[in-house]
């Protein structure tokens, strides 16, 4: 049996570290029932809602592990225990102490079957319950519990449904998060994993082909066949984003398919967020590391930084082509980032060798999602603050009066 998020909070296996990987609940370590887990929200504490966009295959499972490892908690693990675990049931819903991811294929308004009687994909609206997805996240930002259905991935079937408790940060990700204006407006910040066609192609051979056995020419065929449902419904959500990785073949060698250039693109004006960027606030830059101090193999690394506009908003981009060799050097980059959200000099490179076996730990992939991860939690203590601040007004208030 398997996660939506691919079991994110897992160990990773050996796998290329340009492609993301498949995990199973049998490789799992995680709690017996969500009972041992500190979930409780907290009084006063307004949970923050994070929308994460992506088409199926696209590392969602490494960025759900990024994110969970930056927000900290001594358990993280499925709410239900895990398949095969005592009281345990299948579920997608990945839960630590200040986190719950949910997947969004749980909204899904058919079974495999029923969906095979309309002949509409899951990338479909029409094949997802959007009324109770709004419902749904506006009750867990308010506060309150609620009782999520299950969409089972190894029988296509729509399980007996969940009690998700609310946390302080609640992360909805899949295909659909920022389609329906009602959920949009209840996302506190917004993210897309933009993979290019080329680079989406080599992932799904590494994981279907070679992984789980399946054909050039059936992998080929399930592309195709989703590309009109994709282009219509998954993809136009990237310009709704208030950040975007985008992922792509390397600039450095036309004939390398396995290097990749990843560009994080932030969005100017978006609150309580600011854009993270190399030395210089507004600036353009094209910098190539001292091979001194960041090796790298070939074809060599290049970063780049500076102002764009993307469909028709104003944003800061950072880029990265190639890979490095020595994680630890990575501090030498860290050095010339600004505005990272770290706490300290260093953490970025201490998160990143925390997930060193990672896909992606060796180039721009893990790199832009580490920053995306601390851009959150930044996100999650501003509002914090501004809401303890609020409360604590509102008490002299009420006590003057």
């Amino acid at each position: 049996m398997k996660f939506c998020l691919s079991v994110a909070a897992l160990s990773f296996g050996s796998v290329a570290a340009f492609a993301p990987s498949a995990f199973t609940y049998n490789t799992m370590k995680a709690p017996a029932s969500s009972s041992s887990l500190n979930m409780a929200l907290p009084e006063g504490v307004t949970p923050i809602i994070i929308g994460v966009a992506a088409d199926s295959g696209c590392g969602k499972s490494t960025f759900m592990r990024r994110l969970t490892n930056i927000f900290g908690g001594d358990v993280v693990g499925p709410l239900g225990g895990g398949f095969g675990a005592p009281g345990g049931w299948e579920t997608n819903t990945l839960v630590s102490d200040l986190t719950t991811v949910i997947c969004l294929d749980d909204y899904h308004l058919n079974d495999r079957n029923g969906r095979k009687v309309t002949g509409l994909t899951a990338l479909n609206p029409l094949e997802n319950n959007f009324d109770l997805m709004y419902e749904q996240v506006k009750a867990l930002k308010e506060g309150k519990t609620v009782s999520k259905p299950i969409y089972n991935h190894v029988n296509g079937t729509l399980d007996t449904p969940e009690t998700i408790e609310p946390t302080p940060i609640i992360i909805f990700e899949g295909l659909h998060p920022m389609h329906d204006d009602r959920v949009r407006d209840l996302l506190d910040f917004t993210l897309y994993l933009d993979i290019s066609p080329d680079v989406k192609l080599n992932w799904k051979i590494q994981r279907d082909m070679e992984e789980r056995g399946h054909s050039l020419e059936s992998i080929m065929a399930s592309i195709e066949a989703r590309k009109p449902d994709f282009d219509a419904y998954i993809d136009p959500q990237k310009k709704l984003s208030d950040m975007i990785i985008e992922v792509l073949p390397t600039n450095l060698d036309k004939e390398d398919k396995k290097t990749l250039r990843v560009r994080c693109i932030q969005k100017e004006g978006v609150p309580d967020f600011a854009p993270c960027y190399l030395f210089d606030s507004g600036s353009t830059i094209e910098w190539t590391p001292s091979p001194e101090k960041l090796s790298s193999p070939a074809p060599g690394i290049k970063l780049k930084s500076g102002p764009e506009e993307y469909f028709g908003s104003k944003c800061q981009v950072v880029e990265m082509d190639g890979n490095f060799d020595n994680l630890q050097e990575l501090v030498y980059i860290e050095s010339a980032l600004s505005n990272t959200k770290t706490k300290f000099y260093g953490e970025l490179t201490q998160a990143m060798l925390a997930l060193a076996d990672a896909p992606g730990s060796n180039n721009g992939t893990g790199l832009m999602q580490t920053l995306a991860a601390f851009a959150i939690r930044d996100l999650y203590e501003k509002k914090s603050a501004q809401a303890a601040k609020a409360k604590k007004e509102s008490t002299t208030a009420a006590a003057a009066a």
